[in-house]
């Protein structure tokens, strides 16, 4: 019987969702800038 397979630490699994968990999160930062004109650093009040 196989082991089964880890989805934790940095296996194929865990860092194609960290891609696109990363991708998914740089465009909706990038789209509430454009939609309140402010950076991000400002709008969490940090700039």
């Amino acid at each position: 019987m196989a082991a089964p397979t880890s989805r934790f630490g940095f296996v194929a699994f865990a860092e194609t969702w960290n891609g696109r968990l990363a991708m998914l999160g740089f465009v909706i930062g990038l789209g509430t800038e454009l939609l309140t004109g402010q950076g991000i650093l400002s709008q969490v009040g940090l700039g």
